[in-house]
């Protein structure tokens, strides 16, 4: 008895000695270079060049500049609503990456099997508009491993699509006043080829499977302008709202004339249980910017 706690014991110590070894010979402490290097080789397979983002997040736009989209007549531009996109992070001694790609509705099933076949999974398929032409349908992805599979993957799935490399598009301006947008929404937005778009975060920190999911891969709310005809804006995007949120945000925005297009999920196992609800409207810019800001005061937002 004695003789066989003490192998117990010393297995024991040479189970967490391994363990602990472990972790320092794998990749988990990746350096800056390392990790350039390593983007590098995701942006060769892909196909794309990416951007990095806050909370080390690789980012690459996968926009459908190929397609010529009308909502109930009104012609929308790529920024407003068709910016696919895919994100890598490195996670310890794995990447995820997250995604949603913008396709017609011929690319789904197809894409959808090949990506499936490869190892990616799917988190949700659905609309964002309402009564657009052709038929649009957003395909929500992610995956763990090594990023350069992974993106090996992903492009094996964009080349059954006809989502252009070359992201070069039109130019317009943007006329209404950038700083009144940003002091009724209380954060600086961005404007990119005549769209203005302001991202806002939760408060509370979004997990997955145990990992932190930053603003960056799709988690915070998304509201994008663009200028129409007579002064006015079409406006787009999703709110990211808890189950509580989501009622009180819907009275909000349809109590001003705001649309309601879709609300459903985008992951599949985060926590809290997140809701994407997408919208739109065409109407007076600032009117539609105070409406949208009565909205995000019923959320947990900053």
């Amino acid at each position: 008895m004695i003789a066989f706690l003490v192998v117990v014991f010393i297995s024991d110590i040479t189970s967490n000695t391994l363990i602990h070894a472990k972790s320092y010979s794998s990749p988990n402490h990746l350096n800056s270079t390392n990790l350039l290097s390593q983007w590098k080789l995701v942006e060769k397979e892909i196909g794309k060049q990416g951007v990095m983002k806050p909370d080390d997040i690789f980012y690459i736009s996968l926009p459908r500049n190929d397609l010529k989209v009308t909502v109930k007549g009104i012609p929308i531009r790529t920024g407003l609503a068709l910016g696919g996109w895919v994100a890598f992070k490195q996670m310890g001694n794995q990447t995820m990456v997250m995604g949603d790609l913008v396709l017609t509705e011929k690319e789904i099933q197809p894409v959808m099997s090949q990506l499936l076949q490869q190892g990616i999974q799917v988190s949700a398929l659905h609309n964002h508009l309402l009564n657009e032409t052709p038929r649009i349908m957003y395909l929500h992805i992610m995956g763990h491993g090594n990023p350069v599979q992974l993106a090996k993957a992903i492009h094996s799935g964009l080349e059954l699509t006809k989502i252009p490399k070359n992201e070069i598009g039109d130019s317009y301006a943007f006329p209404f006043d950038k700083q009144k947008l940003d002091s009724i929404f209380r954060h600086k937005g961005t404007i990119t080829n005549g769209i203005y778009h302001i991202s806002i975060s939760r408060l509370e920190k979004i997990m997955e499977d145990g990992i932190e999911i930053p603003p960056a891969m799709g988690v915070a709310t998304s509201i994008n302008f663009q200028p129409t005809e007579n002064g006015k804006a079409a406006i787009t995007g999703d709110f990211v709202l808890t189950a509580e949120e989501v009622n009180p945000v819907a009275r909000t925005l349809r109590k001003h004339g705001i649309e309601v297009t879709a609300v459903h999920n985008h992951m599949l196992t985060e926590n809290p249980r997140l809701f994407f609800m997408h919208f739109w409207a065409n109407d007076v810019p600032f009117k539609l910017a105070n409406a949208l800001r009565e909205a995000l005061d019923k959320t947990h937002s900053m």
